[in-house]
């Protein structure tokens, strides 16, 4: 490497430095509170540490908000996000998937889907932009905070894009733990199985975290099935973050200075999950392959850690205030949607 490359990555590293190191000291306090809340919270449900370093960042936004911190910011928004959520891929494996049978699949295909549709006319219904539509449908549709983090990758930028990502991982997180409270309950009340129950909290509730966490509450053979189509709903990450830049594009929205979105990380998450399948079932790699995957999904768990509380630092408290009750109508629609869809598609086919 020649004097000037060095002395320009040099550089490059010394403007990205402070942004970087700031989220990354949001992202170890979230760590460390995360225990600390659910202590306080009596030891029963908490709030996750991906919430809690969007919070301490948007309560640290007036001492960030500076051209010192603003390029490494960016970069855990827009590079390092990508890297984390492309790593996800290693979570999921197509023999699991395939095991759901063709019935189960074209239902949550159905319902993220119609939820997906619904984030789109509600958005429009309320008078918001399409990306809020966007923002929530998929993140309902798929997983939460991740999805809703993926896909802001490719809405356009708008005025308001950080704010409205910020409300989003919020409210899944909030109605998220509301659904693991309160979905087991209705599936008592509704008589379903312990599969049938299991298809309908993976189907139906956001965040995996809450997915398990229902699930367990009911019964071992309800949780394994409640994960298993949870994982499905994520494998499909690719296929929903591509349709919606897709979208967007075909009806006038500019990504940059590109026409076309192409979010290369979702095609590695696919090459992830392919990875994923093959390694984890051939015995004689599985000892060398599961503790590399376990060192990379806590990268990936970091690094999502990192790029939110980057994400924080960038949203002001006060943006947020003003987005008002429509933001809430359209994620609480879509929940509504994926609730109903799901729920009803199970009670038809029996």
């Amino acid at each position: 490497m020649s004097q000037t490359a060095t002395l320009r990555l040099t550089n490059g590293l010394g403007r990205l430095a402070p942004g970087i190191a700031l989220s990354a000291a949001v992202a170890i306090a979230s760590v460390l509170a995360e225990p600390v809340v659910k202590q306080l919270a009596g030891g029963r449900v908490g709030l996750p540490a991906v919430v809690i370093a969007l919070v301490i960042g948007m309560t640290l936004h007036p001492i960030a908000n500076t051209k010192r911190f603003e390029p490494g910011m960016t970069f855990c928004v827009k590079k390092l996000l990508r890297w984390a959520i492309a790593l996800l891929g290693l979570r999921v494996a197509l023999g699991d998937i395939v095991a759901l049978g063709l019935g189960t699949a074209l239902l949550v295909i159905v319902a993220m889907t119609a939820t997906i549709v619904a984030g789109f006319v509600l958005a429009r219904l309320l008078g918001r932009e399409p990306g809020v539509g966007a923002l929530g449908g998929v993140a309902t549709a798929v997983c939460g905070a991740s999805a809703a983090l993926a896909t802001s990758t490719v809405v356009p930028d708008y005025r308001n894009k950080a704010a409205d990502t910020a409300f989003t991982v919020i409210a899944m997180n909030v109605l998220s733990t509301i659904a693991m409270l309160a979905y087991p309950l209705l599936c008592a009340w509704l008589g379903l199985s312990q599969q049938q129950t299991g298809v309908m909290l993976g189907a139906t509730i956001h965040d995996v975290a809450q997915v398990v966490g229902a699930g367990q509450a009911v019964s071992d053979e309800a949780a394994n099935a409640a994960v298993i189509v949870k994982l499905f709903r994520v494998f499909l990450l690719l296929p929903a973050v591509l349709i919606v830049g897709w979208w967007l594009t075909r009806h006038g929205e500019t990504h940059g200075d590109a026409k076309v979105p192409v979010p290369v990380f979702a095609f590695v998450f696919l090459i992830m999950c392919l990875i994923n399948s093959v390694l984890s079932t051939q015995a004689g790699l599985a000892g060398i392959y599961m503790p590399m995957r376990d060192i990379l999904l806590e990268i990936s768990r970091w690094g999502l850690l990192i790029a939110i509380a980057a994400l924080g630092l960038g949203t002001s408290i006060a943006a947020m205030a003003r987005l008002g009750w429509r933001h809430l109508a359209v994620v609480t629609g879509t929940s509504l949607v994926i609730l109903v869809v799901a729920t009803g598609g199970i009670i038809l086919l029996g």
